[in-house]
């Protein structure tokens, strides 16, 4: 009898335990690993202006294409009701390799960047709050911007005024003493999300997210030879990047 007594009781302990494990006001906090796949396409190289003399060239057969980057990240976040849910998710800037496609595919790397993107976002969950296994839909917004911009490929630098069917070579834009700098623009975007958590007790949980976010960055280069003539060129990229996000998180 009273073996039966304790069996129940450590039942009851674990049904309460579990109970409400995501419930209306519940915060919690999560922390795991982004992995950022580009589903990356560009535009051809662009000459906007030489000397400060508008251009607008597009250069056929030339673009830029990024890699793939992984970095650690943590979310915090609340449930408004037993199933809407507010979260804010912010990673560890990834590093993002830039490559050259098209024509300018031998050069291969050409330059790096890091990349911000903070996001908030509203989830709906499945199933009732005491559940294990919770799926949910998300939507939000994400600012993104880039930091430690380069070119870091001095084949580039020293003779980017030989790409094309116009060099630029007669102003004395290729060969040694060419500098080439780039920056990028930043842009707000939004965020389609789909998930799922699943909760191991009241307060811990590991789960997983897909996301993705359709946004375009232009790189702007800016080259200046020894004597001072200035171009600037342009590459519009559509990142549009796949986000995943493995997890293990608390609920308090």
């Amino acid at each position: 009898m009273k073996l039966k007594q304790a069996l129940a009781g450590v039942a009851a302990l674990a049904a309460v335990s579990a109970a409400h494990a995501q419930s209306a006001h519940t915060l919690y906090v999560t922390t795991g690993w982004f992995h950022f796949a580009p589903q990356d396409s560009s535009d051809p190289l662009t000459i906007d202006s030489v000397g400060g003399r508008p251009v607008n060239s597009p250069i056929p057969g030339t673009g830029a294409s990024v890699g793939n980057a992984d970095t650690a990240g943590v979310s915090l976040g609340y449930f408004i009701t037993d199933n809407i849910a507010a979260e804010a998710e912010l990673g560890i800037p990834p590093k993002f390799d830039l490559s050259g496609s098209g024509s300018l595919s031998p050069l291969g790397k050409i330059g790096e960047a890091r990349m911000w993107a903070p996001a908030v976002l509203l989830k709906y969950y499945f199933n009732k709050a005491d559940s294990k296994f919770r799926p949910y839909l998300g939507v939000g917004a994400t600012y993104v911007w880039f930091t430690g911009d380069s070119i870091t490929n001095q084949t580039l630098t020293q003779n980017i005024g030989l790409i094309g069917t116009r060099p630029l070579a007669p102003l004395g834009l290729a060969g040694p003493g060419v500098q080439t700098s780039v920056s990028t623009t930043n842009s707000w975007a939004p965020v389609f999300s789909a998930g799922f958590n699943y909760n191991f007790t009241k307060h811990w949980f590991a789960g997983f997210s897909l996301s993705y976010i359709p946004v375009n960055v232009t790189a702007n280069l800016d080259t200046t030879n020894t004597a001072g003539v200035h171009v600037r060129s342009e590459a519009k990229i559509h990142l549009n990047p796949i986000v995943t996000y493995l997890k293990v998180g608390y609920a308090f």
